[in-house]
């Protein structure tokens, strides 16, 4: 310290002057799961005989919240569990600090790791300290690709493009990757949104479109195929439909009528049945009637004598029910002997 007469000031000199860091960079933009070096590099002078400290902090964003510090060196050590949220990824770039180099490595990077660090160097009686920003972006990663909009002649259509992850801001863009390679004339690109709308479609337009996304970090891209085809005859889509609907209508009436007619069948069925009587005997067969009445005539003809032949009236065998009454030869029944030995004959019939 001297003292200058003319000013009346007292000069300090060689108190934080000896000490000086030489590294300028101030600023980092990197993309997270990378690795960044943060620079402190510094030179001692011969003044600077106390031991050396190296402290590296994270300054918050918040003025009212304190500084955090994340590693340090002193007394020939380094001290790093003061900051758990980067515990194991981070380290002094030279193993050993007193060759002039603090410099900080911070490994596999993380948004959350965006803020500003300050090295302090300290060597009594010189201490120095430099302040560095540093970004963290995030590349833009799944990235889709969309069509919006009919795509036939005359219409509008809209191809969309965006990214799932990225940290703004992002940009996109769009390029043709088929056919003349050059985006049709009168397209619209909005860089800021992803979208290309493509005017009055037309049939040249259809082919492969790739997008690109970009942030500050990183690339990521998407392709989609359009296909501008001739309008749709909407009258045909809606006459075959009308035509199917009636037809269907058709079958379903005329299921709808067999089920009602099969149904009215069998309601008649049942009461025809209910009709018939169930004290009346069922009529006899035609040959049973016959062999009836024969049987009654023998017995009636068996009974009579000489003497009452006469007011017999003769019944001519020709009136016995004989419709469809037929027997075959073999059929003829056998009478037994008879048990008179005079034999009555009267008019065409004889009596035993």
């Amino acid at each position: 310290m001297r003292i200058d007469f003319k000013t009346q000031k007292y000069i300090f000199i060689g108190l934080t002057r000896s000490l000086s860091i030489t590294s300028a960079e101030k600023s980092f933009e990197t993309a997270q799961g990378e690795k960044v070096t943060l620079p402190c590099t510094f030179v001692l002078s011969e003044e600077d005989e106390g031991p050396l400290d190296i402290e590296w902090v994270l300054i918050p964003a918040d003025n009212q919240k304190k500084e955090q510090i994340i590693i340090m060196y002193a007394v020939d050590r380094v001290y790093n569990h003061y900051y758990a949220a980067m515990t194991g990824r981070m380290q002094f770039t030279n193993p050993d600090p007193r060759s002039g180099d603090g410099s900080l490595d911070i490994l596999n990077l993380k948004s959350a790791d965006t803020g500003t660090y300050q090295c302090k160097v300290k060597k009594a009686p010189g201490v120095q300290s430099q302040k560095i920003q540093l970004t963290v972006h995030v590349k833009p990663a799944r990235t889709k690709c969309s069509i919006e909009g009919s795509q036939e002649i005359g219409k509008d259509v809209t191809l969309k493009c965006a990214s799932q992850e990225g940290s703004p801001l992002l940009s996109y863009d769009w390029r043709r990757v088929s056919g003349t390679q050059e985006l049709p004339a009168t397209s619209v690109l909005n860089k800021n949104t992803g979208e290309l709308l493509l005017k009055n479609a037309s049939q040249d337009y259809s082919g492969t479109y790739n997008c690109v996304a970009s942030n500050r970090v990183g690339t990521d891209e998407c392709s989609v195929e359009l296909n501008v085809t001739p309008p749709i005859n909407t009258a045909g889509i809606i006459a075959g439909a009308i035509v199917g609907t009636l037809l269907g209508l058709c079958i379903l009436a005329f299921l709808v009528f067999c089920c009602c007619k099969k149904h009215r069948e069998k309601k008649y069925e049942k009461e025809v049945h209910h009709d018939i009587r169930e004290d009346v005997p069922p009529p006899k067969s035609r040959s049973s009637t016959a062999r009836s009445y024969i049987g009654s005539n023998r017995s009636s003809l068996g009974s009579m004598s000489p003497s009452n032949m006469e007011g017999y009236t003769k019944t001519p065998y020709s009136q016995v029910p004989s419709e469809d009454f037929e027997r075959t030869p073999g059929q003829n029944p056998t009478f037994a002997p008879s048990k008179y030995d005079i034999a009555h004959k009267i008019g065409d019939i004889t009596v035993v």
